[in-house]
């Protein structure tokens, strides 16, 4: 099939985990020349992101769930331990790791995984098919302008080693772009008089962040804001290089992490649907005492029918299994009492939702009993201050009077930022400013997208060719899937969504589709339904086949398929259909089930067959 037009190009803004997984899978899926150029501001961060960078992640911080789920393939669930045990490079790795035996319920450090994803964008560059090439650009994209069939990426490039001001600003068309610009940062209006301080720690996940915190004397007073993973790590850190002085945390809600069993395997329980009453909405409160009536009867029903799940994790199951109902209960809560609603219990969501292995909870849980070195202390921070020595003064306002705590260093882990109206990179800015972007406006988290993950207008009409992967998409996945925690924007999601975008941009961008004709809705004929059944089972072994070689195989066989299935629904069925639109519609039916949240990974590489053969035609 020969192919009109010049080379396509796709701009992915951003390389850590959503930028690069995406990047992965347009090598992955595209049959056409395309050229993916993928830009990221900051060079340590490529193929990383700030959660997996080598330079601001100790070798002491670990995954918080198991090597076992960490697969960036969602239909492949032991890439990632297969690539430890057979791949990875473990000459400069400290002895601690080097020769340890991983396992699928077990730890590994984080720092391992930028290693991982480098190695797989370089075998999906290799394995791409004939004019589909990557290139990469050190540089941050500060505008976007929309034209009618293209978008002006506008960046400013940098030198590999960030010496000057770099390159003046350039500009590069794009007949798509993907915004995959990961986590933003939060303000901290309780410490902006501090910021400079030499004993504050604002970005613990830096280079120099990792450098102050293990630089500190191991007898110091320590003050971390946060007593979540963050707060964790910067603890454990410390406890495992013999801390001896007092480490205090300190939120709001005063939760800490539950350990995952050690033997702990993820799998989906299947639990009716909570009741919750009339369809009408009587009020925040009302809805919150029904939640946790139903909560409560629900850990109570997987507690006795399921005796096997330790208790640990019941509440994960429960929350899991409540994802398919939760739009139908979002859509009567009004914005505003949703909003407050995900403030007011945003932490509690999170660690109900998942928990942590225990190498990140055994040196740091003993150390929060009663009386021990590592103290709790709930409540807000109102201050942190200068208190004319070296040292800093953390102000805790709680139920009674103000506390307050003296440190030799503050760690500030105070989080990101979820309200994209406080967001203030120049992208974001921009697009916000040109109206090109909305703050998510029932949730108060992330931006508006379709169920595509195309960027919205305010008034709810596509941007342009602008597509969304991971953290920006954070409110859609409430309210649209029902994702709570971590889990609405995290490396379970952004595993979706990469797979999702990269077939829908070759929708747009491949000349071998075409949108189908709604006949194709609801196929009544037998014979074509099962034509259209065998068809979606080769796309998806297609789509997750990783070789060149293998995919061209499929290919072929595939579109013996396409034609007889569309031989069938024009000469026996008289639907006016063309083969690029039977194409698109098998393709969007195999992209929807290897997205399937239904199940787990390994469930659904299973329920795909994909380890077996393809049924031949």
């Amino acid at each position: 099939m020969g192919f009109a037009g010049p080379r396509k190009t796709v701009v992915i803004v951003g390389a850590g985990l959503g930028g690069t997984a995406t990047a992965i899978r347009l090598m992955q899926f595209a049959r056409e020349p395309l050229q993916i150029v993928v830009v990221e501001r900051r060079p340590e961060y490529r193929n990383a992101g700030i959660a997996y960078h080598p330079s601001g992640n100790d070798w002491h911080h670990v995954f918080n769930i198991q090597v076992g789920r960490m697969s960036m393939f969602r239909e492949d669930v032991d890439d990632f331990l297969s690539w430890i045990d057979h791949e990875a490079d473990r000459t400069d790795w400290p002895p601690e790791w080097r020769g340890f035996t991983f396992f699928e319920t077990g730890p590994a450090p984080r720092r391992i995984y930028a290693d991982y994803l480098t190695a797989r964008l370089a075998a999906a560059v290799g394995e791409a098919s004939i004019g589909v090439t990557l290139r990469e650009i050190d540089g941050e994209v500060v505008d976007l302008e929309v034209a009618a069939d293209h978008v002006d990426v506008v960046l400013e490039e940098r030198s590999r080693d960030r010496s000057g001001t770099g390159s003046p600003r350039t500009t590069l068309r794009a007949d798509h772009v993907v915004l995959a610009t990961g986590l933003e940062e939060r303000d901290l209006p309780f410490a902006t008089d501090v910021g400079d301080h030499p004993a504050f720690v604002r970005h613990p996940y830096s280079q120099d962040g990792i450098e102050r915190i293990l630089g500190v004397p191991k007898d110091a007073e320590v003050a971390i804001v946060g007593t979540l993973l963050s707060a964790y790590d910067s603890a454990s850190m410390l406890l495992r290089r013999g801390h001896t002085g007092t480490i205090h945390m300190i939120s709001r809600s005063g939760l800490t992490l539950r350990a995952y069993p050690s033997d702990h395997r993820h799998r989906v329980l299947t639990l009716p649907e909570p009741r919750l009453g009339a369809d009408d909405y009587e009020g925040r409160d009302r809805l919150v005492r029904l939640l946790m009536d139903e909560w409560q009867r629900l850990c109570a029903m997987v507690a006795r029918e399921y005796p096997g799940v330790d208790p640990a994790v019941v509440t994960e199951h429960v929350a899991k299994s409540w994802e398919s109902h939760l739009p139908r209960v979002l859509e009567r809560v009004p914005s505003s009492d949703l909003r407050a609603l995900l403030d007011e219990h945003g932490s509690l969501l999170a660690t109900l939702r998942v928990g942590a292995v225990p190498y990140i909870t055994e040196v740091v849980g003993p150390a929060l009993a009663d009386g021990g070195q590592v103290v709790l202390t709930t409540g807000r921070v109102e201050a942190v201050t200068g208190t004319g020595t070296a040292r800093l003064r953390v102000s805790v306002a709680g139920r009674g009077p103000v506390r307050t705590i003296d440190a030799d260093l503050v760690i500030s882990n105070f989080g990101r930022e979820t309200d994209y109206e406080r967001v203030g990179s120049p992208l974001w800015t921009s697009l916000k400013r040109q109206r090109l972007a909305t703050p998510h406006r029932r949730t108060g988290r992330g931006v508006e997208v379709d169920e595509r993950g195309v960027l919205l207008r305010p008034d709810g009409t596509r941007s342009g060719p602008i597509s969304v992967v991971g953290a920006p998409r954070e409110g859609d996945e409430i309210v649209r899937h029902g994702r709570l925690g971590a889990f609405a924007f995290n490396l379970a999601a952004i595993k979706n969504h990469s797979v999702g975008i990269a077939a829908t941009v070759l929708h747009r961008l491949e000349d071998r589709f075409e949108e189908p004709p709604e006949a194709l809705a609801d196929l009544d004929d037998p014979k074509a339904s099962e034509e259209f059944e065998r068809a979606v089972q080769l796309d998806v072994h297609r789509m997750a086949a990783r070789r060149r070689r293998d995919r061209d195989v499929l290919a072929v066989r595939l579109e013996e398929r396409l034609g007889a299935l569309h031989r069938i629904l024009t000469v026996d069925n008289d639907i006016a259909v063309s083969e690029r639109a039977l194409r698109i519609a098998v393709n969007t039916a195999a992209m929807t089930r290897l997205n399937d949240l239904s199940v787990t990974p390994r469930d659904l590489r299973a329920m795909l067959h994909l380890d077996e053969s393809p049924e031949s035609p």
